[in-house]
Formats: structure tokens, C-alpha cells, sequence
């Protein structure tokens, strides 16, 4: 696995798979090691990915300093990566969590951005909120899954406060489109590829400025792709249509049938709607 110094000295890891012009991909999770993104359904059959493991996930050192776990600071780290690499501009994909570090970046570099591909965004950063009624509603949408009562019995419990200690659980089936045997294996492998240290800094005071984040947005002038899961519970498509609003030059696509992670639920669809954007 290759590595490359960060500019605190850090010693950070990215995979490469593929051929073409280089995808630079940011994991979600927060802070999960990026092997759960896979070859995003075989979109390395179009574009090299470039798969960065965030410090302290994956095959990346743990930092001297727990403080620069957080998003914003997250960004001089990808900036390292793209000075390593040697590449002017980057086309620059961010899943879930990852996107409000990828927007953040942008916000910050919009210079170095070619295409800009958000995958099931988190909207933290950009101060859009979720509400429970939107999640309800999404969730309604699976009644006819065998195991919608239980799920959804969990859910009712989180948005009450009355939750116990496997209700997360309980819901995993509402972020995948198919609550079959790849997506079981797929959140089991979660909690082992997760930094739980990392993903509580990573969000801290300080990581994001929705209304500055916006305002710089507003100014992008490079393609953006924003793709939402028609079911996903974590980013609901009418949060993703309203992120897409903040763009000058955004185009959004609803996956049907998808959750969170559209490359599993169907990987055809998905790398078509991808590398469609990216060329």
C-alpha cells in the first residue's frame, strides 16, 4: 500500500485500483477505513481510483495530535495526497460524511477540482437537517420488507429517545437496498473498519461553517454530480435535492431502489450514472 507524509508529518495510506485518469475517493463512516467502497461496483473499470485511508483508518498512522481528526482540518490532508500525486486538478469523489469533507475541500481549493461527485451526501456541513418526518417517510417506503416491523419498531424507539442498545442494529436494513447476504457481510464488517476515537473529533466545534461552506459553493464553477439512494434513510433524496441546489452547475440523480451505498444495490446502474459524469 503506498504512502505520503501529510503536512504535520503524519504518515497517511490510499489504495489504487483501476486504470484511466485518477477518481480521488474519500471514505465516509466518519472515519472508516476506506476498504468498504470496494471498486464502487467496478467503476475501476473506467477511472484509477485512488482510495484515501483518513489518518488513523486503514493502512494510516494514527496522528501525534487527536485535535486534527476533525473535517476541516481533514482538508490539508487531501491537498497533501494531490501534491504526492503530482496532479494539477483532481476529480474528487466523497461518500456520505466523506462529501462534507470533499465540499469543505472545494470550498477551500475550488481551483483544483475538475468534477466533483457526491455519492449519498451527509448534509451536516452545509447545514441542510433531516428531519425525523423525512425519515419516516423513507422508511415507509420498505413496509413490504419481511423485516420492516422490527426495523421500524427500532427506528420509532431511536426518534423517541426509548432506544436500547441495539436498535442501530435493529435498522441496518434501511441503508441498503437489499437486505440480502453482500449487504449483511458489508455492515458487519462496519465496526471493525471504523476509528470510534476519530469519527467523535471528526464532526467537533470548529469542523464546519455551513453558511461560509454554502457561500463558497454558490461560486463553484465546476461540474457537480450529487447522487442520492431512492430509500436511503441516512440521505434522504429531499435533503440531497436541496444540497444540489447550492451549486451553480449541479446535476442530481436518484438511484431507484438504492440505499446508502448504491454501488451495492446495483452496480450497473450506478457506474453508468458515474462514469457518464466523469467522462
Amino acid at each position: 500500500m503506498p504512502t505520503f507524509s501529510a503536512h504535520d508529518g503524519t504518515t497517511l495510506a490510499y489504495t489504487v485500483s483501476g486504470h484511466g485518469t485518477a477518481l480521488v475517493c474519500l471514505p465516509g463512516g466518519p472515519m472508516q477505513d476506506s476498504a468498504y467502497l470496494g471498486d464502487l461496483g467496478g467503476l475501476s473499470a473506467h477511472r484509477q481510483l485512488i482510495r484515501l485511508d483518513l489518518r488513523g483508518t486503514g493502512g494510516s498512522a494514527v496522528p501525534d495530535d487527536p485535535a486534527s481528526y476533525r473535517c476541516d482540518r481533514l482538508v490539508d490532508d487531501v491537498e497533501a495526497l494531490r501534491e504526492h500525486l503530482g496532479l494539477d486538478r483532481v476529480d474528487l469523489l466523497g461518500h456520505s460524511a466523506g462529501a462534507n469533507l470533499a465540499a469543505r475541500y472545494a470550498e477551500r481549493h475550488p481551483e483544483r477540482v475538475t468534477k466533483l461527485l457526491l455519492v449519498t451526501p451527509s448534509t451536516i456541513g452545509v447545514g441542510i437537517p433531516v428531519t425525523g418526518e423525512v425519515r419516516r417517510d423513507t422508511a415507509l417506503l420498505r413496509r413490504d420488507e419481511p423485516w420492516f416491523p422490527a426495523a421500524f419498531a427500532a427506528l420509532e424507539a431511536l426518534f423517541a429517545g426509548t432506544a436500547g442498545a441495539d436498535a442501530w442494529q435493529a435498522i441496518a436494513p434501511f441503508f441498503y437496498g437489499r437486505w440480502d447476504e453482500a449487504a449483511r457481510a458489508h455492515q458487519a464488517a462496519e465496526a471493525g473498519q471504523r476509528n470510534q476515537v476519530a469519527a467523535a473529533v471528526f464532526g467537533a466545534d470548529g469542523a464546519f461553517d455551513p453558511e461560509a461552506t454554502r457561500a463558497a459553493l454558490a461560486r463553484f464553477a465546476s461540474p457537480v454530480l450529487l447522487l442520492a439512494g431512492e430509500v436511503d434513510l441516512n440521505s434522504p433524496p429531499p435533503a440531497i435535492t436541496e444540497f444540489s441546489g447550492l451549486f451553480p452547475r449541479a446535476e442530481l440523480v436518484i438511484q431507484p431502489g438504492a440505499g446508502h451505498f448504491p454501488w451495492l444495490d446495483d452496480a450497473d446502474r450506478f457506474v453508468a450514472t458515474a462514469s457518464t459524469f466523469l467522462g
